[in-house]
């Protein structure tokens, strides 16, 4: 890896910082970063509050939107919600069909099949609402480029209400209320939210015209906090609120669903990493290889035992999922060799077997370790469907636009996308797409990044500095878990390998004219320096400070990101 130092920020704001609030310099160092130069600021940051949401019906059709929801109720015409297959999709499909049990609507879900329907709404999901006499769909986490189907679907009576968060085209679809902060002319002040958090906002607004307290749709931000780490949208602003809270209600009385999968792991206490890395996989299992409806019903089970029965069906999904994921990255990790794709500067493997709903896993899990623009095709009926992932720095969606001329459809953002060509087409794009990468990528691009927040001596690591440090929380894009840099450390001895195959790396460390202070430490994939590390020779490590609960005991442990011999 790179090692990145960040640029010490203003010194005269990390004074203020320090003077203010009575911290010490590196706490102030980690807020000027974060763009935080205030008492007030820092109050927000630290403190976050549901006061700070908001005004829902700043935000553009919002008002339309809840008219026709409130007249559908009124006049008993059924509701049907429409949502993708993803964590953000379903997560806002079972928010919105509970909001609406619980206000007595006539209400139905719709999850499209990935394989037959494909992402975003669908004509076939259109037709289920005609033939069931449906006449409001409320779609979320899709629709803004739906244009054609929405036509579709006026000329057969359906109003469609759309919740979506990603950015439009040219036009947007002439529906009864377009949700989407991105829009052009939306005024709403936060651009960040994730689909479930523009769902969450308009039930917010029937809430707030119905005269109902808060307090009562509060509950439903378990799903809104789950959908928010599962989408990597940034923790700021609007987001850091809907979190914190989100975290508040799944760590002291979550839903069933969330409940029997938190039982999976024996934690006190869920993080939005936990979220990210236990509880999502699970719930996006089910999506990408049999169908997103179980994951609605696991979402909105009202017992416990319900919930459990439908886990163990998830459970089993996610197993056949994993041995998916690891069978095809072995195929395509091959092909890299076989077909001398090393030294390129993008990476596009095909084969015709590959399981659709895996492969975005599979071309993230390339990128460890060729780490450039990737690209993994399968075959989708008498197409090609592929997923694309990138690396930092790097937009995959303009370089898919470069190569529009080989594409039937492509659309996603910068570091994600999905794209479909035709079979005869492979070789010519898949050329394109190299040449592209080639004369717009950095070569410094092409070797991973770590940026470093901080230098820290063993001493600072005090129990006042984590107390403030948790405070942080919660993390993700827009506010990483801090990372610091330790120089001259060594093992005490207790070095071992950990993991089925000993990739990783456990050690008890101790750092060289620093007295009175060691810590465990796990380095996740770093099982290959354990020869050097228990040779008790000096090296800076870079790391990340977390709670470790086991067993019902906390201790405190570094994650190491990095490391390398000091000099």
């Amino acid at each position: 890896m790179r090692w990145y130092l960040k640029q010490d920020p203003d010194e005269k704001t990390v004074a203020h910082l320090q003077e203010v609030l009575g911290v010490n310099a590196i706490i102030a160092r980690l807020l000027a970063q974060r763009d935080i130069s205030s008492y007030d600021e820092a109050k927000q940051f630290f403190r976050p509050s549901l006061a700070d949401l908001h005004d829902p019906f700043l935000m553009a059709d919002m008002a339309k939107a809840v008219h026709r929801i409130i007249q559908a109720i009124e006049t008993h015409q059924s509701i049907l919600v429409f949502g993708d297959y993803d964590v953000d999709g379903t997560t806002s499909v079972a928010l919105m069909y509970s909001y609406l049990r619980h206000l007595g609507a006539e209400v139905d879900t719709y999850i499209p099949d990935r394989y037959n329907e494909g992402y975003g709404i669908s004509y076939q999901g259109i037709d289920y609402a005609i033939q069931h006499g449906i006449k409001l769909i409320v779609a979320l986490d899709c629709g803004i480029k739906s244009i054609e189907h929405i036509e579709y679907a006026k000329r057969h009576g359906v109003d469609f209400i759309i919740c979506d968060h990603h950015l439009p085209g040219d036009s947007i679809p002439e529906a009864i209320a377009v949700l989407d902060p991105k829009r052009i002319d939306c005024a709403y002040p936060y651009k960040e939210l994730c689909g479930c958090g523009v769902g969450f906002k308009l039930i917010q607004a029937v809430h707030t015209t119905l005269e109902e307290p808060f307090e009562t749709i509060q509950p439903y931000l378990d799903l809104v906090a789950t959908a928010i780490a599962a989408d990597v949208v940034p923790i700021t602003g609007e987001n850091r609120v809907l979190a914190h809270y989100g975290l508040q209600v799944i760590n002291s009385n979550p839903r069933p669903g969330l409940k029997a999968l938190m039982q999976l792991y024996n934690l006190n206490t869920y993080t939005m990493s936990d979220i990210v890395f236990k509880l999502a996989p699970k719930i996006n299992a089910a999506g990408r290889i049999e169908h997103g409806n179980f994951t609605v019903h696991l979402l909105t089970e009202e017992t416990d035992e319900a919930a459990n029965k439908t886990v163990e069906k998830i459970v089993r999904i996610n197993e056949e999922r994993k041995s998916l994921d690891q069978g095809i990255t072995e195929e395509a990790l091959k092909q890299i060799v076989d077909k001398k794709l090393i030294n390129s500067k993008s990476t596009v493997v095909y084969s015709p077997s590959w399981h659709k709903g895996v492969i975005g896993i599979v071309a993230s899990r390339l990128i460890d370790t060729y780490y450039r623009p990737t690209i993994v095709f399968t075959d989708s009926g008498e197409h090609l469907a592929a997923s694309a992932r990138s690396v930092k720095n790097f937009d995959i969606y303009q370089a898919l636009e470069a190569c529009s001329e080989h594409l039937i459809q492509f659309g996603g953002h910068m570091y994600a996308a999905g794209l479909t060509i035709k079979k005869e087409n492979l070789e010519a794009f898949s050329q394109k797409f190299e040449e592209v990468v080639t004369n717009t990528i950095n070569e410094t691009d092409l070797i991973p990044e770590i940026e470093i927040d901080s230098k820290l001596k063993f001493s600072d690591i005090t129990d006042k500095f984590l107390r403030i440090l948790k405070q942080f929380e919660p993390f993700g894009p827009g506010n990483p878990s801090p990372c610091f840099l330790s120089k001259d450390v060594f093992d005490t001895g207790y070095a071992k390998q950990a993991g089925g195959q000993g990739e990783h790396l456990k050690m008890t460390l101790k750092q060289r004219r620093v007295t009175g202070f060691k810590f465990s430490a796990i380095g996740f994939n770093l099982g290959n320096q354990y020869e050097g590390v228990r040779e008790k020779r000096s090296f800076d490590v870079i790391y990340s400070i977390e709670e470790n609960n086991w067993r019902n005991k906390t201790t405190i442990q570094l994650q190491i990101k990095d490391m390398q011999l000091s000099w």
